[in-house]
C-alpha cells in the first residue's frame, strides 16, 4: 500500500524552501513525485509531456551530429531524458541552482529518471543559469542546442532577478553562448505571450510557438503549455550582442 504522502528532500533557497514529496494520487491510482517552493507548485511527475517536448522540439530542429547540449534547470529530470535519448547529442550540461535537486538525482529518488546522473554523456553543474549567462560563465564555451525550463514563464518568474533575461538584452547575450544557426528553446506554462515572440524576433531567426496539449487527470480534460523554439542567425562564429 502506498504511502499517502511522504517528503523525500528539501532545502532552503534565496527563492523559498524547495521540496520533493512522494504521494499518492487517487486519479491514477499510483504514486507521484512532486517539487514545491514554499507551499507554491512548482512541477509534478503527473505533468511532464511538455518538458519533455522541450528536448524534442530544440532537437528536432537542430542540424548535424554530435550536439553539445546545454539544459536550464534539472527538476525531475525529463527534459534531460529526452535529450539523451537522441542519438546524435554528444553531451548534455544541465545547470541546476539547488543542490538537494543534483542531490536527488544522484541518489536516484525519481524512479522514471533513475540512472541518468551516472550516464557518461551527462554532467550536472550546480550553479545560477542566468548568472552565468549573464557574466558567459557558462561550463563550455558555445552549444549547439539550449534548453530552458526553469521559471513558469518570461511574465511569471521564480525570482525578480530573472526578468532581465527574457529581454531583447538578455536574449542576445544566450545567443552569444550558442553556435552559428544553434537553436534556443524554452519552455512556458503560459499561453503564446506576443510580446516575448518579438523579443526572441529581434535577437533569433525561425521562431516558432508551439501550443503543446497533455491530459490532465486531476482536473478532467486537457491542459497546455508553450514551448518556444528560435534559432540563431547561421554567419562567422563571434558574439552577436549589439549596443
Amino acid at each position: 500500500m502506498a504511502l499517502h504522502m511522504e517528503e523525500l528532500g528539501w532545502e532552503d533557497t534565496p527563492i523559498g524552501v524547495i521540496s520533493l514529496r512522494r504521494r499518492f494520487e487517487p486519479a491514477v491510482g499510483h504514486d507521484v513525485y512532486e517539487v514545491k517552493i514554499d507551499d507554491e507548485f512548482l512541477m509534478s511527475s503527473l505533468f511532464t509531456v511538455v518538458e519533455t517536448e522541450l528536448a524534442h522540439l530544440g532537437l528536432a530542429a537542430a542540424g548535424g551530429e554530435g550536439l553539445q547540449v546545454l539544459v536550464g534547470g534539472l527538476g525531475l529530470g525529463y527534459t534531460l531524458r529526452a535529450a539523451l535519448e537522441d542519438e546524435r547529442v554528444a553531451q548534455v550540461q544541465v545547470v541546476e541552482a539547488v543542490s538537494a535537486v543534483i542531490d536527488w538525482h544522484r541518489r536516484d529518488l525519481l524512479p522514471d529518471t533513475a540512472g541518468l546522473a551516472a550516464d557518461p554523456r551527462c554532467d550536472l553543474h550546480h550553479g545560477d543559469f542566468f548568472a552565468q549567462v549573464a557574466e558567459g560563465a557558462t561550463p563550455r564555451a558555445a552549444y549547439d542546442v539550449v534548453l530552458l525550463d526553469i521559471d513558469h514563464s518570461p511574465q511569471h518568474v521564480l525570482h525578480p532577478s530573472h526578468a532581465a533575461f527574457y529581454e531583447p538584452a538578455g536574449l542576445r547575450r544566450m545567443a552569444e553562448l550558442i553556435t552559428p544557426g544553434g537553436i534556443f528553446a524554452l519552455w512556458s506554462d503560459d499561453p503564446p505571450d506576443p510580446v516575448f515572440e518579438g523579443a526572441l524576433r529581434e535577437v533569433y531567426v525561425d521562431v516558432e510557438t508551439h501550443v503543446v496539449t497533455f491530459a490532465n487527470p486531476v482536473a478532467g480534460g486537457e491542459s497546455a503549455s508553450t514551448v518556444y523554439v528560435a534559432r540563431r542567425a547561421a554567419g562567422p562564429a563571434g558574439p552577436v550582442r549589439t549596443h
